[in-house]
């Protein structure tokens, strides 16, 4: 039996409407997920899927539409990570930092209107929260965007707590990232590889071991642990991935974008597909922003299918990941 591969998919596109090649793409493979973006970094333009609340709540109920009924993904965390913004006509949500300084009262008056309005525009999964630590303020990635909520656990916990109520009231699934904690990096994986291997510490993963029972989703990144795994991002580790599902054994696990430059620079998007889902990844995320290889989606799809005849473990753990990834959808 044919597996429907594209469920393990959770991919972006350069247009406001539903192009063609994704239409062939769910209609051919089914479909796990896409992502909205609001700018393009190819044409550099804030001119991709997001223009005002109409057009993407059109958009939103064009994609559940599709074959697969996918998943509608969003950045949406606050501050400079934020694809809905206000000029859009969109809620207001500020930065993790600035949410981690305020109360649980303050913190709940701004998220409630964010995220009703989240599902209803259609979006079913916000990527966020980020509970990486404040190790290194001046990282990157991290903490020079204020995307962190602060360098204390307890504090970045309860954030997370906090989000996690306010979705669960309107039905909106959150995800966990970037394991196993980036805020100690001294480089940013869109631009380069990102070894953790020294500023890693146990309270920072153990942030992601005690919230996961309330926040089932998480996305790995593309820092290299070195006592895990040598010369390997975490998103295509199979010891890190064990680590996790020890903990969580049906927890959901997404790639972070496998076209940064943290993994290209060691190896192409199809072999990190392989790689993924062998290591025990669900969803394997192209956005098509960084690159784009919208044309080659397709032939990515064909290579995991024939990959899962010849290599039995690969295809039990895309048969467990499709389980899982249907399990999320309505």
């Amino acid at each position: 039996m044919t597996l429907p591969i594209g469920e393990l998919f959770l991919l972006g596109f350069r247009s406001p409407q539903i192009p063609a090649w994704l239409r062939d793409f769910a209609h051919d493979f089914g479909l796990g997920g896409v992502i909205l973006f609001d700018y393009d970094c190819i044409d550099k333009k804030y001119e991709r899927n997001i223009f005002d609340p109409a057009q993407v709540r059109a958009l939103c109920a064009d994609l559940h539409a599709l074959p697969g009924g996918p998943l509608i993904f969003i950045d949406q965390e606050g501050g400079k990570v934020r694809r809905l913004k206000e000029e859009r006509g969109f809620a207001p949500l500020p930065s993790a930092r600035m949410l981690g300084r305020m109360s649980v009262a303050e913190r709940l008056a701004v998220l409630r209107p964010a995220y009703r309005e989240l599902r209803e525009l259609g979006i079913d999964v916000n990527l966020a929260p980020v509970v990486d630590l404040d190790i290194n303020p001046d990282s990157p990635d991290i903490g020079s965007a204020q995307r962190s909520f602060s360098a204390d656990p307890a504090i970045v916990e309860e954030c997370a707590a906090t989000l996690a109520e306010v979705a669960r009231s309107v039905a909106l699934k959150l995800c966990l990232k970037h394991f196993p904690g980036t805020g100690g990096a001294r480089v940013n994986p869109h631009d380069h590889v990102m070894d953790l291997s020294d500023c890693l510490t146990e309270p920072q993963v153990a942030v992601f071991e005690r919230l996961i029972d309330r926040i089932p989703m998480v996305l790995f990144s593309h820092g290299v642990v070195s006592q895990w795994e040598k010369d390997t991002p975490v998103c295509l580790s199979s010891v890190a991935v064990g680590k996790l599902r020890a903990v969580a054994p049906q927890a959901t696990i997404l790639t972070d974008d496998l076209q940064m430059q943290g993994v290209q620079k060691l190896m192409s998007t199809g072999e990190a597909c392989s790689r993924a889902l062998r290591a025990g990844a669900d969803f394997l995320l192209i956005g098509n922003n960084m690159l784009d290889e919208q044309a080659q989606a397709a032939g990515y799809a064909h290579e995991l299918c024939e990959a899962c005849e010849t290599d039995a473990l690969m295809r039990i753990h895309a048969e467990e990941s499709i389980d899982r990834i249907r399990g999320l959808k309505p």
